[in-house]
Order: structure tokens, then C-alpha cells, then sequence
């Protein structure tokens, strides 16, 4: 038997549920999306359990400040010694120049730069790979533009699993030479992110691989919802007016409106939600045309390019969802160049000493469109998420 699986009992884990047709799955093995419609499933957990083991003021008393101080609402049994190289914490830090040259007198950034491997990508596969293991997957494979691909290198190595990552050819040097030398089997396609992911169904069952695609297994996104909660921890358990997420798979976003309903439920936060905009590149804009036409799934975009690896992304899987929240929040979604997002990197790194990267400086480079048109008013309050450093990202600039 895979794992103590005895020590489910251990975790306030209760079961796994579609995020489209509702059909429930038992926890207590490996899973992909829902077998009866292939959507993607989600942790659900016994939250009145966790409001009587943890209260936010606990929170204080941890020593521990990675990702794992959420414990109770983390789907890895408590009994079981996670795999982890110190995600999560990071810093939210005002943006006082940048915001003063925009007009905007609350702007703020949530730093994903420092999480190992230098992106927030970190936070998922920590989680993912820890229950991939505990489950009983020796072998993990994924298709990644970038950083999803690093960061699954170091956590396979670091759970002494074997990791299969399979690349677009014009992936950034940076980002495959870290997985080569984190011991990972790399893989480069010609193609997208898409055609790697292609070619990983194809062989996986035969090469005994498990998939740890974006939102194909449950546990990603349990990983990236943690950015929600330190969010409202550091904002003294409120959230703010609007967030600005670049969005390519959609984890964290989704990840995010996971976590804000679960606090709500235990009581940790009111109702309020943030406007939630959704920042892609022009070259690769799926979300944004799907919001733009209301539809309820986003179509394949075609021939898709930007230096923002990590929003060249053509079709997401948890495209409905992502819609869903937009709508929901009554925010947006926006498409922006990829020389506006060079251009801003540069001024965010004289006004605010962020090298951010290309993703994260297409939400900076979205601000003075969103003020123009009313999205955004001047004195709100607004956070930013850059999900990793513009050092992965040097053929992008002079």
C-alpha cells in the first residue's frame, strides 16, 4: 500500500470534488482530473474541523513561516514530513514610486521572486509532489515553458523521485540548464506548452510517469491557494480593492478564490472580494478573448508568442474557471505587449529595486490602461503578483 494510508484520518482532508460536474473522489490515491467529465477536481476539506484545531491568532505563534504554517488546511497528513525547501513567505511591499509616477496612492507587490527556484511555482509542486509521493508515484513528468519545470526538479530531487520535464525547444536557456542540473530528464519539443503536455498523455501510462500538468492533478493549486492566504494575513485579515494576477495555466488565480471562500467559512474574513483582473500577453490572450465574448470556455489561441514564458499557455484547462471569477468579481482581463513589458521592467527596477519578470511586468505595464478606462480608481487599493525574477528571462533583454 502506497504511503501510510491509514493516517488519512491524520489530515482534515475529506475528499476530492470536479470543479464542473460536482462528482466526488475518494482522496485516498492518485488522481488526475474527473473520470466522469475530465475537468479538474479540487481538495475539499471538513472546515469546521479546522476553525476548532486553528485560529489566525495561532498563526503568529508558528516558527515555522514557510507555506506549511497553513497546515490544517493542506491536504498532506499531518504525520508525514512534507518536501519542502522553505516556500511561501514572501513579502508584500509597497510600491510607492511606481504607484506615484501611474497616479496610484496604494499600490502594492507580493514578491514571488525569492521562493526557491525564484518563482511561485515553488508553492505548487511542494504540495503536489509531496502527495504525489505520499500517494506512491515514484516517476513525475510535466510540460513546462519554464518555471513549473524548475521548480519540479528540485522537489523531485528533493523527494528522491525521477522527473520527466518535456520543454518547448525555445524555452529560456536559464530555465533548462536549472532543470538539467537539478538531476531532471529533459525532454525539448517543437512546439507549445501544449504539444509537450500532448506528448506526456501519450506515453505516460506506458513509462509509468504520473502527470503533474497544470490543474490535471488536485494539488497544485492547493500549494498556490497559500498565496491568497498570506495575502490576507499580511493585510490584517482584510483583502484588497483589486489584484492583478498574469495569468498563463491559472492556478493561483483560481487558487486564490479558493482560499478567500474557505477563510470566509472559518470566519477568518467577511465577505468582500478584490476585483480580480487577469493580465495575459497579446501574443497568447485566450482568457482575454473568452472574457471579451462572453463565452464560458476560451478558445485555442492561435500561433501563440511571447517572451512571457509563462503565459504562452493556448489553451488552459481550468479556462471556465478562471472565467467564472472574472465575472464573479466583477473584474477583468487584459492583454498586453511584450515590448511594454520590457519597457516597464525597466522602471520598476529603477523606482522600486525588483527585477521582476516579463509576467509580472505585464501587470504593471496594465495599470495605466485599467486607471484610463475606469477599471481601476486612483485611490484603491491594489496588489500586484509578480510570480517570479526577470533574471530566468535575460534573452528578453539588451
Amino acid at each position: 500500500m502506497p504511503g501510510n494510508l491509514r493516517s488519512i484520518a491524520a489530515m482534515f482532508l475529506t475528499h476530492l470534488v470536479c470543479s464542473a460536474c460536482g462528482t466526488a473522489h475518494d482522496a485516498k490515491q492518485l488522481r488526475n482530473l474527473c473520470t466522469k467529465c475530465q475537468k479538474p477536481l479540487l481538495a475539499n476539506y471538513d472546515l469546521a474541523a479546522v476553525a476548532r484545531s486553528l485560529t489566525r491568532e495561532m498563526l503568529l505563534t508558528r516558527q515555522d513561516k514557510s507555506l506549511w504554517r497553513f497546515r490544517e488546511l493542506l491536504p498532506l497528513p499531518r504525520n508525514i514530513e512534507p518536501i519542502s525547501l522553505g516556500e511561501g513567505g514572501t513579502p508584500l511591499l509597497r510600491a510607492p514610486r511606481f504607484g506615484a509616477q501611474i497616479g496610484l496612492s496604494n499600490l502594492w507587490i507580493k514578491d514571488e521572486s525569492i521562493n526557491p527556484t525564484q518563482s511561485f511555482k515553488a508553492r505548487g509542486m511542494a504540495v503536489a509532489v509531496s502527495m504525489a509521493k505520499y500517494l506512491g508515484a515514484t516517476k513525475v513528468a510535466v510540460p513546462s515553458a519554464g518555471n513549473a519545470g524548475g521548480a519540479l526538479a528540485a522537489y523531485a530531487a528533493r523527494a528522491g523521485l525521477e522527473a520527466y520535464i518535456f520543454m518547448p525547444r525555445d524555452t529560456p536557456r536559464a530555465n533548462v540548464v536549472e532543470c538539467r542540473q537539478l538531476g531532471a530528464h529533459v525532454t525539448l519539443i517543437d512546439g507549445l506548452i501544449t504539444d509537450c503536455g500532448a506528448e506526456i498523455a501519450r506515453r505516460k501510462n506506458n513509462e509509468g510517469w504520473f502527470d503533474l500538468s497544470t490543474l490535471k492533478e488536485p494539488y497544485r493549486i492547493e500549494g498556490k491557494k497559500t498565496l491568497g492566504y498570506e495575502l490576507a494575513e499580511q493585510l490584517g485579515w482584510s483583502l484588497p480593492d483589486v489584484i492583478l494576477y498574469p495569468t498563463g495555466g491559472g492556478t493561483g488565480l483560481i487558487g486564490m478564490w479558493k482560499a478567500f471562500s474557505e477563510m470566509e467559512t472559518l470566519g477568518w474574513i467577511t465577505a468582500k472580494r478584490p476585483r480580480m483582473f487577469s493580465v495575459q500577453a497579446a501574443g497568447c490572450a485566450p482568457i482575454v478573448n473568452g472574457f471579451e465574448t462572453g463565452a464560458e470556455y476560451a478558445a485555442e489561441f492561435a500561433n501563440a508568442h511571447t517572451c512571457a514564458s509563462g503565459l504562452r499557455v493556448p489553451k488552459a484547462v481550468g479556462d471556465f474557471l478562471m472565467l467564472r471569477i472574472l465575472r464573479e468579481s466583477a473584474g477583468g482581463a487584459i492583454a498586453i505587449a511584450d515590448s511594454e513589458m520590457i519597457r516597464v521592467t525597466r522602471k520598476i527596477g529603477a523606482a522600486e529595486g525588483l527585477f521582476v519578470a516579463p509576467e509580472g511586468a505585464a501587470c504593471f505595464a496594465a495599470l495605466p490602461a485599467l486607471i484610463e478606462s475606469g477599471q481601476i480608481k486612483r485611490e484603491e487599493h491594489v496588489v500586484i503578483f509578480n510570480t517570479g525574477s526577470g533574471i530566468k528571462y535575460l534573452e528578453c533583454y539588451d
